[in-house]
């Protein structure tokens, strides 16, 4: 995953892209989330391979597994 999946504060403000592309990770995830298929984002997409896509669903899955909710009260 790391290899595919880039987060640099010099592009897209720091969002994660897939590496070398200017392609953020949460715009593969709103497309998939819309019915796209890979095969359809690949030709929205050119640069894309099937193995970047992959790359953002795992970067999205670790990043939710690993998050933690904190409870705040406001008093």
């Amino acid at each position: 995953m790391a290899e595919r999946i880039e987060v640099n504060p010099k592009i897209l403000g720091g969002k994660p892209v897939i590496r070398g592309t200017r392609i953020p990770v949460y715009l593969i995830l709103e497309l998939l989330s819309a019915g796209y298929d890979f095969k359809r984002i690949m030709e929205a997409y050119p640069t894309l391979r099937e193995e970047d896509i992959k790359a953002a669903i795992e970067y999205a899955t670790e990043i939710v597994k690993n998050q933690e909710v904190v409870e705040y009260v406001v008093t």
